[in-house]
């Protein structure tokens, strides 16, 4: 059944504000919530359309009321996020995970309306390390459970799902572990990152990294909400791309720092307003992460439009980001020195 009365959180981001707009444009969709603490950009806010904004604090039990006063039958809660914002960023950002989540399931398990949840969750519940297997699948458990930041409100915030879950068989409950998101209009820290036209990375190591393309993360989460599809699913790309191909396919600098001064690194750039790094970020720097997404093509329905390297060149091209060498000098110049290696073989 189509869902009547949707509610979605964080609608002041890309993920939240654009899912909001597309089940607003969708006739069988009756009624469209936009939950978040702050309104929408302008622009943002004129996509939604006939979507209601109501500006409301999840951590606060209050949300209950605004679920049970609308009749809400499908919650989506997109606003767990990575990227922190000002100086008390990170501390906010883990109550608005952890206790946000909290407050929000309390309140669908009180309202006898609530008949799907869907989760925007992320792969680094795996976390990243150097014993990780080579692909991650639903069933695994990270080898190194995430200590810090947002791998672990993520991991806290799947416990509460599951938690809910039980006490209310009678909803359907959607996990989605999403790989980190690229493309040239979500503005997330990997966008930033790639963004920057000296690209720190550690000395030695060379991270695995699966990418998926905003677009497709928002027809994910639309078909999860318009379908009955419970269960936990990885959610990325086909294919991989190193580290540093990604540099270079972006047209930037890699600057390979030694591990003793990755700390130092990254502060830098966070007292500078460019990236804000976090423990668990670094750690993907270092590892990568790869996930298996067989049950998402066959259980789930789906198979994204963009592979990885796509969704990572669709953003390149989109930001306009412009080489600061040209890649065939490089790319010559590559071979050269392959070529001289050879001959002293």
């Amino acid at each position: 059944m189509t869902p009547k009365v949707v509610l979605v959180t964080g609608v002041s981001r890309f993920l939240g504000g654009h899912l909001a707009a597309r089940f607003a444009a969708n006739p069988d969709v009756e009624r469209v919530l936009g939950v978040d603490t702050e309104p929408p950009p302008r622009d943002l806010l004129r996509r939604m359309g006939r979507a209601e904004f109501v500006r409301a604090d999840i951590r606060n039990p209050l949300i209950s009321k605004v679920i049970a006063t609308a009749n809400v039958d499908t919650v989506v809660h997109a606003s767990v996020t990575a990227n922190p914002a000002g100086p008390t960023g990170r501390t906010a950002m883990k109550e608005m995970n952890v206790i946000g989540t909290m407050q929000l399931l309390a309140a669908c398990q009180k309202s006898p309306k609530v008949r799907k949840l869907v989760v925007k969750s992320t792969s680094a519940v795996y976390g990243s390390s150097s014993r990780d297997p080579a692909v991650f699948t639903e069933d695994m458990s990270p080898k190194d459970l995430p200590s810090s930041g947002y791998a672990k409100d993520a991991v806290e915030v799947e416990g509460y799902v599951r938690g809910f879950g039980r006490r209310r068989p009678d909803v359907n409950v959607t996990t989605l572990r999403f790989t980190n998101f690229i493309g040239p209009r979500i503005d997330t820290v990997l966008t930033r990152y790639f963004a920057l036209p000296v690209v720190p990375t550690v000395l030695g190591y060379d991270a695995r990294v699966q990418l998926l393309h905003s677009e497709d993360a928002l027809a994910v989460l639309e078909r999860a909400t318009l379908h009955d599809l419970p269960g936990v699913f990885n959610v990325g790309g086909d294919g991989v791309l190193l580290l540093s191909q990604a540099i270079r396919r972006a047209g930037r600098l890699n600057l390979p720092v030694p591990s003793a001064a990755v700390p130092t690194v990254g502060g830098f750039f966070r007292s500078a307003r460019l990236v804000d790094f976090s423990p668990d970020q670094m750690r993907f720097l270092n590892w990568g992460r790869v996930v298996d997404t067989t049950l998402l093509k066959e259980d789930f329905g789906f198979t994204p439009r963009w592979t990885t390297q796509q969704a990572f060149d669709d953003y390149v091209s989109g930001r306009g980001l412009k080489p600061l060498i040209d890649p065939e000098t490089v790319a010559a110049a590559e071979r050269g020195i392959l070529d001289a290696a050879a001959r002293f073989r």
